[in-house]
Order: C-alpha cells, then structure tokens, then sequence
C-alpha cells in the first residue's frame, strides 16, 4: 500500500448496526496512532461477492464478517486458512496485494484467549467440558477446545439433530446429550459454554438448573448483553469461576487488526470500557 493511501477496514453484516466492532477497533486506531478507518457496512446477501471483489480497489485492506455471511465468506474466498476451515466460517478476511480474498476464523482464538484470561486456573485437561448449542459459534468453540486438549466434550442442542451432526464431523471426543437430560452430565464437568442465544437481551431466557454443577466448574457465556446473563449470575452463586462473553469479542478482533493495520493491539480494561460505550 502505497505511503498516501489511508487503510480502510470494517464489518460486514445484515443487519450491522448493532455491531461493536467499529468502537472496538476505533478504540485500537486511536489508541495506536493509525491513520485509518473502520466501518459498518449493511450488505445484502446477494451482493455479498461483488461488495468483496469492489473493496480492495476503494482502499479496503480487510473486513470482519459477522451474521449472515460467515459460510459465504468462506466459499467466496481464494485462500482460506486451515482453522476457518476446519470450523466452515470466516469471520476474518484481508484483501492481498494482487486482489485476493484471504480467509480466517479467530473466533475460537478469541473464545480460547478469554477463558484463559478470565480463568487462569483452568485446564484443558482437568476435566470434560459440556457445550450448549450446536450453530456457528459452537463450531468454533469445539474446535478450540479440541485442539486445546479437552479430552470429552458433553454437546447438547434443542435440536438434537443439529448436534449430532457436528458429533459425526468432529469425532468421538464429542457425545450429544438431549437437552432436557443435559444436567446429568454436570456433575463431572469442569468447564459449562453456553453458545446459543439464550439469555440475550430480546431473548427468551436460559432456563438451566445449575445445583448439579460442580462449584470447581468455569462457566463461560459468549452472550455479552447482558454482560452478566442469567447463567453467569447462578454459577456465581454457586461458588463457580465466572467469564463473560465481551472478552470473546475483543481477543478475536485483534489479529484481524494486527494484520491489516501492522499495529499490534491490546486487550485492556480501557477497551472493555469503550466497546460498552
């Protein structure tokens, strides 16, 4: 890129407004002294690929992808790194000198980086973990706990079905549970991720009894609005390792930011603050 060429970066989704993603990365753009710009960008699904193919030549360097276009993303990419791969969505993509369109996925990178942050005394190994929800960010969240060395992992969905398909694509270190039978399978657990929308602010709760779950557990929520959701809440009380789900989403901005931008980002309280605005 040449010295007097502004680099432009931003989110694409449908809808995009409720994105905090442009406060996050503002923040990274003020905080390092880069002179560039990150915006919101509501794209419909059908001009999906143009909108890609157009963007390196209006000075874009890179765009974060989120709902509904993270599979598409990644069948209209030319490279495509082995982690987005292996959980089938790109959420991370740089447009490279020649026009390419470069594929990533940090969301497990951020999901994995936030658990540790926020739950140092948590390993991979000390115990089965129990996932709730099978859709995109389950299929990241396995793939970071598997790779991290969980040895079992309890999966359970509304829909079983859904489940049992990502249990045939990733092994059988995953079982699937049924989900109104889900609580027996807490007592062994060391790790609880609810990965569904349930408890979200607009949504209807997540009604989960937790008086089986061992007071050793970590719970994790990658719902962040509320920052502390029902969940979170009743492991508290329990005695549990609490983390939210904000840290999710600013540890999985930053290689997207570091590569695009050539600054290297910091996760601080001062960015919890801004993204919360």
């Amino acid at each position: 890129m040449s010295q007097n060429k502004i680099p432009l970066a931003g989110v694409i989704g449908c809808p995009i407004a409720h994105s905090r993603s442009p406060q996050l990365h503002g923040h990274w753009l003020s905080a390092n002294n880069v002179a560039g710009f990150y915006v919101p960008m509501d794209i419909a699904p059908d001009d999906l690929e143009t909108m890609l193919r157009a963007l390196p030549k209006a000075g874009f360097v890179g765009v974060n992808v989120t709902i509904p276009h993270k599979e598409a993303a990644l069948q209209i990419a030319d490279e495509v790194s082995e982690r987005a791969r292996l959980i089938g969505a790109a959420n991370t993509l740089t447009f490279l000198p020649d026009g390419r369109i470069h594929a990533d996925n940090t969301d497990g990178y951020g999901f994995l980086t936030n658990l540790r942050a926020g739950a140092p005394e948590w390993e991979p190994a000390s115990g089965p973990a129990v996932v709730l929800g099978a859709g995109g960010a389950a299929r990241a969240v396995l793939v970071s706990l598997l790779e991290a060395g969980v040895p079992k992992i309890t999966l359970s969905n509304r829909t079983q079905a859904r489940a049992e398909q990502l249990q045939t694509e990733f092994g059988d270190r995953i079982t699937v549970q049924p989900w109104d039978t889900i609580t027996d399978s807490f007592p062994a657990a060391a790790l609880l991720v609810n990965t569904t929308s349930l408890g979200m602010t607009g949504k209807p709760p997540l009604d989960m009894d937790l008086n089986m779950l061992n007071a050793q557990a970590v719970v994790t929520d990658l719902v962040y609005t509320p920052l502390q959701t029902g969940l979170l809440q009743q492991a508290a009380a329990r005695g549990c390792t609490t983390v939210d789900g904000l840290g999710m989403l600013l540890h999985q901005g930053a290689p997207g930011f570091a590569r695009w931008f050539g600054a290297e980002p910091v996760v601080d309280d001062a960015l919890r603050r801004a993204v919360l605005g």
